[in-house]
């Protein structure tokens, strides 16, 4: 077989699992159009009878007290600055463990590594009972606070890896040019780590706003809801549950972080291959 055939063979599978895999968001966004008769009805055509935006209307008001409007405020107070931080803290902590020395560096590195292998259901008490007493409850401060101290070790380790890979010579060169040890970090080696500082927001960002189970354990307040909490909220609001407003607003919910992957993925694609050939 030629080349030109294998590569349209490739073309084609690469077709189908790409249909396979987006299936399940057409079928979601098809369902926002459709009543629950359709959705669920012996019938359940794959197309709705007819395409009306009320449920994206009538889904966006929410429990009536407080919209999708107060939501997506919410989650970008919670995600936005938690974003920063981790990236800020991130690039620091990588920077100190990939080009200084200093005393248990290695140990410290290990062990910071080893929280990794740490499921989050092992370390949720401890982190509920320290935020209670700090009075960190039904607050942002449970996801803020801990972005600004680094407390996110697949992000430290994913900066380590990609400062290794730079050359030592540019630091050296920096340095016979008057440049003390952050300015090398600002001006010469952060310019060249767009892709992996792209990897670690976006990473961020996604988990974040993604994140259900920490936001249901930490915040308490409707008011203070994110959009996890809203949509799940809409489950609860009402005996007969109008699920073409349930598919509505969890198609606007995705939306942000499905544009956010689109525009950067090509800095997202060369961090992630970039830092993963790194030792």
């Amino acid at each position: 077989m030629s080349i030109r055939g294998n590569r349209y063979i490739q073309y084609i599978v690469l077709i189908l699992f790409g249909a396979i895999i987006v299936y399940p968001l057409i079928w979601l966004f098809l369902a926002s159009f459709k009543t629950n008769e359709e959705i669920f009805g012996a019938a359940n055509s794959f197309l709705p009878a007819n395409f009306s935006w009320k449920a994206y209307a009538a889904g966006w008001k929410g429990s009536g007290q407080f919209t999708y409007g107060d939501f997506f405020i919410n989650t970008f107070k919670l995600v936005i600055p938690t974003v920063l931080f981790t990236v800020a803290s991130s690039i620091l902590v990588g920077y100190g463990f990939a080009r200084f020395k200093f005393p248990l560096k290695n140990i410290l590195f290990s062990i910071m590594i080893s929280t990794l292998m740490l499921p989050n259901a092992v370390i949720i008490i401890p982190r509920y009972i320290l935020f209670k007493k700090l009075g960190w409850l039904d607050s942002y401060y449970p996801f803020i606070v801990p972005a600004i101290f680094a407390c996110y070790p697949f992000f430290v380790f994913l900066m380590v890896q990609f400062f290794r890979g730079l050359p030592k010579e540019l630091d050296e060169s920096a340095h016979l040019d008057g440049c003390n040890s952050f300015k090398i970090l600002t001006h010469v080696l952060l310019p060249l780590c767009k892709p992996a500082v792209f990897s670690v927001a976006l990473f961020q960002f996604i988990w974040t706003w993604n994140d259900f189970f920490n936001s249901l354990i930490f915040i308490n307040s409707i008011k203070k809801y994110t959009l996890m909490l809203g949509l799940r909220m809409s489950l609860d609001a009402q005996a007969a549950v109008n699920w073409d407003q349930v598919m509505a607003m969890a198609i606007v919910t995705i939306v942000p972080s499905i544009l956010l992957f689109f525009f950067s993925q090509k800095y997202f694609v060369e961090g992630i291959a970039t830092t993963g050939l790194k030792g």
